[in-house]
């Protein structure tokens, strides 16, 4: 979910760049299908993010920058890359969770 809402989160920018700045017409349809599927898709970014954090114990702190690096361009994908090298011991049952 973290790239899926990073991807659409630069293309939304891009868009309104497109659709404030430089005054295309056509970006007005492109910037709203992709607002609301943005939209949409982040509220279960969120979820799904205050789940693994909750069950791998992430202290509130991260788990809020997680949860926070849907709403910054390119954030969520060095993010997630982060976290996921860090859980990786926890899926696989030979560590402690990260809080510990």
């Amino acid at each position: 979910m973290a790239y899926v809402t990073g991807v659409l989160l630069i293309a939304l920018t891009l868009g309104c760049i497109a659709k404030y700045l430089l005054d295309i017409g056509g970006a007005t349809a492109f910037v709203t299908v992709v607002g609301i599927a943005h939209g949409w898709l982040f509220v279960i970014y969120l979820i799904f993010a205050f789940d693994l954090g909750s069950k791998a114990k992430i202290p509130v702190g991260r788990l809020l920058w997680v949860l926070l690096a849907g709403t910054i361009p390119t954030a969520a994908f060095f993010v997630e890359r982060r976290l996921t090298r860090e859980l990786a011991p926890l899926v696989q049952g030979s560590a402690e969770p990260v809080g510990a």
